[in-house]
């Protein structure tokens, strides 16, 4: 009776370091996979879309379905406008792909996808993105006074004094 308990006892311990030492596998196995994921390359998109007829049944679907898609991090479809804005990762999905995926949502011929141009802003819009666009212009208004503004091309493309850049050592020779 003894020698079976010991043989029993052995067998547990084996087993228990067979199953143990299984499980570490995996877990290192799981960990370099981990390490191997390639950085998120995030790209932007806006498509013109065709087709829709609502918000609920159209837009919201055409949404819902980019959501779920692989690679897809972020999906916005505005009816109104019939344009969807995509954010994604270009080391899994690209333009294309996205573009046939929305075509290919419902019977597949009801909705047509092209890449939207880009708008560019009115002079009277409000829009953070106008207003941002706006900003980094470097154009002069109208009733502008600041010296940069009221010099003339010509004045403004003059070297300042002690400029030691290379076009204006080659002006100050010439």
């Amino acid at each position: 009776m003894m020698k079976i308990q010991k043989i029993l006892f052995t067998l547990a311990i084996v087993s228990f370091l067979v199953v143990g030492c299984k499980n570490e596998g995996k877990k290192e196995e799981a960990t370099q996979e981990q390490k191997t994921e390639v950085a998120v390359d995030t790209k932007d998109l806006s498509l013109s879309i065709s087709g829709m007829t609502c918000e609920i049944g159209c837009a919201r679907k055409i949404a819902s379905d980019l959501s779920k898609k692989e690679g897809v991090l972020e999906a916005n479809v505005v009816f109104n406008d019939s344009i969807a804005t995509i954010k994604y990762d270009a080391n899994k999905t690209n333009k294309a792909d996205l573009i046939a995926f929305v075509e290919g949502i419902g019977s597949g011929d009801m909705y047509k996808a092209s890449e939207a141009a880009k708008k560019t802003c009115k002079t009277d819009c409000t829009m953070a993105c106008c207003a941002a666009k706006k900003a980094d212009k470097k154009s002069c208004e109208t009733d502008c006074k600041k010296e940069c503004c009221t010099k003339t091309e010509t004045e403004k493309e003059a070297c300042k004094e002690g400029c030691t850049m290379a076009c204006c050592t080659e002006n100050k020779k010439a």
